[in-house]
């Protein structure tokens, strides 16, 4: 099967009206896994699978902004009636159990043991679903922060998660038929870099190969369509606006 991606949300740093933010649907191999858990994602997952057939759930970083629907997925999974017949492995800085338990004020994470099967990521992590392989590489940002690279029946998509700009991401995104990737901020305050602007995605693009850059989590200080505008012009290959509800073939 073709490797697909589903858009769920882009928003950045919060969701707007019909705007959730980071999420999306990752598909190839007979193989669902839900990338990154913004708030708002989990309802739009819902209009395209059952959460309960979910293979993985793979989370790139522990800010709110990426993860926070993890505790709408707790609720509907152990409560809601789409309990999963086995846990849901989920791939995840090794702090996002904790996380989850310190909301229900609970001192450990076993009452989650029955859905969700915990794996922490670390660089170079990689995990199989059929013929879908997942590769988590450490990126520069103000947290533990991973981006993927998904392969699947020799389609390769990447996947930039937040991240300032770096030899790791780049390399992630290296020969990559599609490379969904963050253009967050106009500008870089002097001495922080731990988000790219929208020349830093299109030049990261560009040095990695990628066939095609889709453009994501763009901040307040931007439009999507600027965002998009200016990142091509760094590119120079073909740049398109990530939207909610767009179905994406690697």
């Amino acid at each position: 099967m073709p490797l697909t991606l589903t858009i769920l949300g882009t928003a950045s740093p919060h969701p707007g009206p019909g705007r959730p933010c980071s999420g999306y649907l990752l598909r190839g191999s007979g193989a669902e896994v839900w990338v990154d858990a913004g708030p708002g994602t989990f309802a739009e997952l819902q209009r395209h699978t059952d959460p309960a057939r979910l293979t993985a759930i793979w989370i790139s970083h522990l800010h709110a902004d990426h993860c926070a629907d993890l505790l709408s997925a707790v609720y509907a999974l152990a409560f809601g009636g789409l309990t999963p017949p086995t846990p849901v492995p989920v791939y995840a800085p090794e702090d996002c159990p904790g996380r989850l338990a310190g909301f229900f004020g609970r001192p450990d994470v076993a009452f989650l043991r029955g859905i969700l099967d915990f794996r922490p990521l670390y660089d170079g992590h990689t995990a199989r679903h059929g013929e879908l392989l997942l590769t988590a590489r450490a990126v520069v940002h103000d947290t533990e922060a991973y981006g993927l690279r998904a392969e699947c029946a020799g389609s390769v998509l990447a996947y930039s998660g937040d991240s300032g700009p770096c030899t790791a991401l780049t390399e992630l995104a290296r020969d990559a038929d599609l490379f969904l990737c963050e253009a967050d901020i106009d500008a870089h305050r002097e001495g922080e870099q731990v988000h790219l602007t929208p020349e830093g995605a299109g030049a990261t693009a560009r040095a990695a190969g990628a066939r095609e850059l889709l453009v994501t989590h763009v901040g307040p200080t931007l439009t999507p369509e600027s965002a998009t505008a200016r990142a091509a012009v760094a590119f120079g290959g073909p740049t398109a606006t990530a939207r909610e509800g767009d179905l994406r073939r690697a």
